[in-house]
């Protein structure tokens, strides 16, 4: 019997329902999103790997997965507060027309939109006076998981590139990781050098038995998921609180 305990690396398969309507809104089963029509083209599917205690997954799933055995499924409920928390009368707030109008957007009730990188649904539209909610759609829910780890993670190389590939959301693919001895060599497209350091310390706490992180950059041209991140990177650098 292995249990699970935390700095782990797991690799878990799993799907999410909401409690009260059985309504599944998130899981690894490509087969599942297509037979319940909430697949995605451009999501991954199949099993993913997460490190316990560093909140990859939500916190009340990523808790509830302690001393857990691996090879076994289980069923874990969360409430609202281990989940995506209870709804907040503070985040529905009332949005000016001419909010809108800047992005050539005409509201309509159960729109999604993107308020100054907010997102959040359109309530009422009265006039010129746009109600919009910005809690998670999924707050004040219970969720229900079903979860199962198939196994542990033991190498080095494979736990820095899920390290990188989770904080960065950049595919594993375009990334590679050779690790002897304590040393991480990582080729990836290039970073702010800045960053560089942040990141190796993050991944030098995430995964203890790495002691130095080494970048090289690829020659490649940038793609546009790496340009995303680092531009994110350098609005919010990585060391500040999570």
């Amino acid at each position: 019997m292995i249990e699970i305990k935390k700095g782990d690396f797991i690799e878990v398969e799993y799907t999410g329902k909401v409690k009260e309507d059985n309504f599944i809104f998130d899981t690894t089963s490509e087969k599942v999103a297509k037979e319940k029509r909430i697949y995605n083209p451009n999501a991954q599917y199949g099993p993913t790997i997460i490190c316990i205690g560093q909140h990859h997954l939500l916190k009340g799933l990523d808790d509830g997965l302690e001393g857990k055995e691996i090879g076994k499924e289980y069923t874990i409920e969360l409430s609202p507060e281990q989940a995506f928390g209870k709804k907040s009368a503070q985040l529905i707030k009332l949005v000016p027309a001419s909010a809108f109008k800047r992005g050539k957007v005409q509201p309509e009730i159960g729109m999604q939109v993107d308020i100054d990188g907010n997102m959040g649904i359109v309530k009422t539209v009265t006039g010129g006076r746009i109600v919009v909610d910005f809690n998670h759609p999924l707050s004040s829910k219970e969720l229900v998981y079903t979860i199962k780890a198939n196994k542990i993670i033991t190498d080095d190389a494979e736990k820095v590139k899920v390290t990188i590939s989770l904080i960065l959301n950049l595919k594993k693919e375009s990334i590679e990781v050779a690790a002897v001895d304590g040393k991480a060599t990582v080729k990836m497209l290039k970073l702010p050098e800045a960053f560089q350091k942040e990141l190796a310390k993050r991944i030098t706490e995430t995964v203890p038995t790495v002691k130095e992180v080494v970048f090289e950059a690829k020659s490649e041209k940038s793609s546009a998921g790496h340009s995303k991140a680092v531009e994110k990177i350098e609005k919010q650098p990585l060391n500040t609180s999570r």
